[in-house]
């Protein structure tokens, strides 16, 4: 199958989406206004709290979404074929995930850039309140720790990648210090000479790994992990203008960039898709799915077609930047629209590799001598991107492989595989950084807020122990899981996590809309929630049956196997807890009880001025 049909109605699909959908919810069921006072002017500390450019916030968002999963998720799901992870992806995206992404900013926007448990404690009730706050806080550490394995896993004993992504911080700390102090409101100098200065270090990470200093930049798995758990905390309690916001705007230039080359390579070579639209493993028995196509494909996929974990992002660090109501629309529709079109790029990129190279590469050697398969390009490939990326798993060293191939392949190029396929794996690797950051801070909000239910003091963002604590809290819950495990036995649950987190997030914006009187829009949030509801449920189960009890009776394994199912059949119980609690609200209020005292309620403006609108 030629990719250029492929990536021409992808493409359709999404403009239509934006152009129609998104429309239509924000004039209709949202009624978004600019003359509404948004959190980020009303509550500027410029700490948390701090009005951002719309395109800054843009970057920041996106950067901040688009973490694994649409790279990561795609690619593992091309043992199934191409066809069932395509569909998905674009289904998903324009009719829930983009849905979901826009509702929540929104309802947070609404109420004062308050998290997600926050909202369902406002708009349904303690219960659904307290429960989402116990659900929540388990998925967005599971989360956390999917995104990051595969980053550890990508840069372990990888100099270059390592160097390269270390170069990130000091370059986003000067250009944070540069827009927001030295020259406030500035964005075009600083953001190209951050965009220059980071290809030079993609560019000299080669002469560095080659040189004695590549020592100083060689990592395994147990360091990078320790690194990483720094990273995130000192993203978490630090300005957010100072290292948060500039890092992902910086990284999202090169991920845009990066995608808008990779199209444009789809579109000039033409890559034909090695892979069958259906494989024989939709029936079970793949080496890295351990399911049936339903429903594990709809958990494998998660970022690129819906995210639980955006969520977090939507009401977390995003509503107290958002500057005007009607971004909304571009910032949380188009950033989902956006992280869809990166999962189509990467399936595409996946299978664009022979299946007998893909498997060698995302199994170990031992399990590849048993699927009965022989590598085709597997010996040349290695040479030519400079390492040996045989029993790589993961996806992000297959991604990288194929968009290597896709790029050497363009006019000219052919001699540069070695640095596309280390651009590839930078570039992977900042997109799951950018998440692991903001995710970071986002799950230290959700902690404070939910400690400041019993103590008033964590409730403030702001105060510095709370923030030291609930950091430290959050970022060793996360490390312990990336320290002690696999991407077989973490992203089954991760998969399961983010979307029953997506699942909560669509029952609290039905309600949101239910409470302002929008009831007859709600099969909008109703219809993908259901949908979402079923497949992850079921997962969750098969998951504990044949993946979690199973890996509980191996040698040394128990304590692993026995923690995922125990977080999974918590997490599935809020779930269902807070779905019941939801329809009992919305019930409620329409047989005409009056709404919770701190819900949203019926949209009110100010009569006699023109309403400003998208």
């Amino acid at each position: 199958m030629n990719s250029f049909p492929i990536m021409v109605g992808a493409l359709c699909i999404l403009a239509l989406g934006y152009r129609y959908y998104s429309a239509f919810i924000a004039a209709k069921a949202l009624a978004l206004d600019d003359r509404r006072e948004m959190p980020s002017h009303l509550f500027k500390d410029g700490h948390n709290y701090m009005p951002m450019n719309k395109w800054v916030l843009f970057g920041h968002h996106f950067a901040a979404i688009a973490g694994a999963g649409p790279l990561v998720g795609p690619v593992l799901a091309a043992q199934f074929g191409y066809a069932p992870g395509l569909i998905w992806l674009l289904a998903g995206a324009v009719l829930g995930g983009c849905v979901h992404d826009f509702m929540i900013l929104v309802a947070s926007v609404r109420h004062n850039g308050r998290s997600l448990p926050e909202i369902a404690r406002a708009e349904i009730g303690p219960v659904a309140g307290f429960t989402a706050g116990v659900a929540v806080l388990f998925i967005a550490v599971v989360a956390l720790a999917g995104l990051g394995l595969v980053v550890v896993n990508a840069l372990a004993e990888s100099s270059w990648g390592t160097f390269t992504i270390a170069m990130t911080i000091p370059i986003a700390i000067g250009m944070g210090l540069y827009m927001f102090k030295i020259r406030p409101g500035s964005i075009r100098g600083p953001s190209a000479v951050g965009v220059i200065v980071l290809i030079a270090a993609v560019i000299g990470g080669r002469w560095i790994a080659a040189s004695g200093a590549g020592q100083l930049f060689l990592f395994d798995h147990h360091q990078l992990t320790v690194l990483l758990c720094a990273y995130g905390f000192a993203a978490s309690v630090l300005p957010v203008w100072l290292l948060l916001a500039p890092r992902d705007y910086l990284s999202s230039y090169m991920k845009i960039g990066t995608i808008a080359l990779l199209i444009l390579g789809v579109l000039v070579v033409h890559p034909d898709l090695k892979f069958p639209a259906f494989s024989q493993y939709i029936h079970g028995g793949g080496p890295i799915v351990a399911g049936k196509l339903f429903p594990f494909v709809f958990i494998t996929i998660a970022c690129g077609a819906i995210s639980g974990f955006h969520a977090l992002v939507s009401s977390g660090t995003t509503p107290k930047m958002l500057d005007r109501e009607t971004d909304a629309r571009f910032i949380g529709y188009g950033g989902m629209l956006m992280e869809c079109l990166v999962g189509v790029v990467a399936l595409i990129a996946a299978c664009s590799l022979h299946p007998g190279d893909y498997y060698a590469i995302n199994v170990s050697p031992a399990a590849y001598k048993t699927l009965g398969m022989q590598p085709v390009n597997l010996a040349v490939l290695s040479q030519a991107v400079g390492e040996n990326v045989t029993g790589r798993a993961g996806g992000a060293v297959s991604l990288a492989v194929g968009m290597a191939q896709i790029f050497s392949a363009i006019p000219g190029m052919k001699s540069l595989m070695s640095y596309w396929y280390h651009f590839a794996i930078m570039f992977e690797a900042l997109f799951i950084l950018t998440t692991i950051d903001a995710g970071t801070r986002v799950a230290r909000f959700l902690l404070q807020e939910f400690l400041g239910n019993f103590h008033k003091p964590f409730g403030n963002p702001a105060w510095l122990p709370g923030s030291l604590l609930t950091t430290s809290a959050v970022v060793l819950s996360w490390g312990f899981f990336i320290y002690t495990g696999s991407i077989r036995s973490i992203w089954p649950m991760f998969g399961t996590a983010n979307q029953l987190l997506a699942t909560v997030a669509l029952a609290i914006a039905t309600t949101f809309l239910v409470n302002m009187g929008n009831a007859r829009y709600a099969p909008i949030t109703v219809v993908p929630m259901l949908f979402v509801a079923t497949t992850t449920l079921t997962a969750g189960a098969l998951s504990i049956r044949d993946n979690f009890l199973p890996l509980a009776r191996q040698p040394g394994q128990a304590v692993q196997g026995y923690l995922q199912s125990g977080l999974t059949v918590i997490m599935m119980v809020a779930v269902v807890v807070i779905l019941i609690d939801s329809g009992r609200r919305c019930l409620a209020t329409l047989q005409g009880k009056p709404i919770p005292p701190k819900a949203f309620g019926p949209a009110a403006v100010p009569e006699g001025v023109p309403q400003r609108c998208c």
